[in-house]
């Protein structure tokens, strides 16, 4: 069993802030399971590599012998969690809960050992509480304290509103501490101010304050807001091989040391080598993205899936061929005129082209992808046409070299309508029978004709 020191070098890597260092020494040098707690708000369905930061972590101090506690927040989910918002969030129903909850289970097994992870639910001891015992926890905490918060603080300066039970919610998540004695509580740094009220009322309660261990928020693949599936720039722990290494391989090259460090198992010495490295020239950023996208794959699909999709990323990507399986879509006319979607005999508005595939979410979210180059055409074969290679055709850069071959007539202000060829039952040769090729980003693409 490595030493005190030992385990607090290893539990630094990963962390961006733990209170305390020495209170966690302490607490390392009693040689005795710590009780480790996470508390998960089941409000999303699905794990991605930026919330499996910090159970990551919790699978390290599992590692090193402590006991992995996961609070399922089932009844503070009824409440909603206000951090970083900044108006009253909605609540779920319980069904919602339920299934969400049910979810993770499924998927925290893909990072935690299960056979040493106890799961609660603090419905088990929030439920039963009378509104005696709900006083009673509140006279714990001033409203001086919870407006420290800074989204609390800035919607009482703006005046917005803040609602009672919101300001519950922290005194809640803070007696799932007291409740399974927790010794340590890992988070984000989201979460700092709700995992700093636990220690406050363990200490108030007579309990050993909990050290707080907060882990990154990581930013999405846009490398602006921090990543989340609803804002579709998140990496899902269970997204296939070739999918997770094309997204990670699409990364702005700024975001990759922060990947390597918090997403990777690369010793930190190589992780600053390559930074070096970036940083002099010596390594070409593709080639450092290549190893961050072998190393994020393999962590979750293992060595040989990581090189199978490394190698049909490059036949794809490098040498200009198709993915295999590429899906063949034929449009309904019938349904697109009805719903007002031609915009002639088989011209369509190109945001309107990526909904029907199912590539953006609306038209706003299709001029939004267009906008920042994300999308890419590829014309019908047709006789006497020079192909245009599969990486170089993106909007709006490439608009030019597209009217030119006559499938795209660019509308201004960055509007597109685009040529849909007829599906050809007879299968001959031609412009017709090739079929557009629509491609979003790295990882969405698809042949299309029109059909009756």
């Amino acid at each position: 069993m490595l030493s005190p020191q030992e385990q607090l070098a290893l539990l630094r890597r990963g962390s961006v802030e733990i209170i305390s260092e020495s209170a966690l020494l302490e607490k390392l040098e009693q040689r005795r399971p710590l009780r480790v707690k996470l508390g998960l708000d089941p409000t999303a369905p699905d794990i991605h590599i930026g919330n499996a930061i910090v159970l990551h972590k919790l699978r390290q101090f599992q590692d090193l012998g402590h006991e992995a506690i996961l609070v399922i927040g089932d009844f503070t989910g009824l409440i909603g969690d206000p951090s970083g918002k900044s108006e009253t969030r909605p609540a779920l129903s319980p069904e919602e809960i339920q299934q969400n909850a049910a979810t993770y289970r499924a998927q925290y097994g893909l990072i935690l050992d299960p056979s040493r992870t106890r799961v609660v639910f603090n419905s088990e001891w929030l439920r039963p509480m009378t509104f005696y015992d709900v006083i009673k926890l509140a006279s714990r905490a001033t409203v001086h304290r919870l407006l420290e918060r800074d989204d609390f603080a800035k919607r009482f300066r703006e005046h917005l509103p803040i609602h009672v039970h919101e300001l519950l919610y922290p005194l809640c998540q803070a007696y799932d501490s007291v409740a399974i004695q927790a010794d340590v509580e890992l988070g984000g740094t989201d979460q700092k101010f709700n995992n700093l009220m636990g220690r406050d009322l363990q200490r108030e309660l007579g309990q050993e304050s909990q050290v707080v261990v907060l882990t990154p928020l990581l930013p999405g693949l846009d490398g602006v807001q921090k990543m989340s599936k609803s804002l579709g720039n998140a990496i899902g722990i269970t997204e296939p091989a070739n999918v997770m290494y094309g997204k990670v391989m699409s990364l702005a090259d700024a975001l990759m040391i922060p990947y390597f460090e918090y997403c990777t198992l690369v010793p930190m010495e190589e992780v600053r080598a390559v930074e070096v490295a970036l940083r002099t020239g010596e390594l070409h950023p593709r080639d450092a993205k290549q190893r961050l996208a072998r190393a994020i794959t393999a962590r979750y699909h293992g060595e040989a899936a990581a090189r199978a999709a490394e190698d049909e990323f490059t036949r794809v990507f490098r040498e200009h061929e198709l993915p295999e399986g590429v899906p063949r879509i034929v449009l309904s006319r019938g349904t697109l005129d009805k719903e007002g979607k031609l915009d002639g005999p088989n011209w369509m508005r190109l945001e309107h082209l990526l909904v029907a595939l199912g590539f953006a979410a609306s038209n706003s979210d299709a001029r939004r992808l267009i906008s920042q180059g994300g999308v890419g055409l590829q014309p019908p074969a047709a006789p006497g046409r020079e192909p245009i290679g599969l990486d170089t055709p993106r909007l709006p850069q490439d608009a030019p070299r597209l009217v030119e071959v006559g499938i795209l007539q660019d509308l201004g202000r960055g509007g597109f309508r685009v040529y849909v060829p007829d599906v050809d039952p007879t299968g001959r040769a031609g412009v017709e029978t090739g079929g557009l090729l629509v491609r979003v980003g790295r990882r969405q693409i698809a042949r299309v004709w029109l059909g009756a």
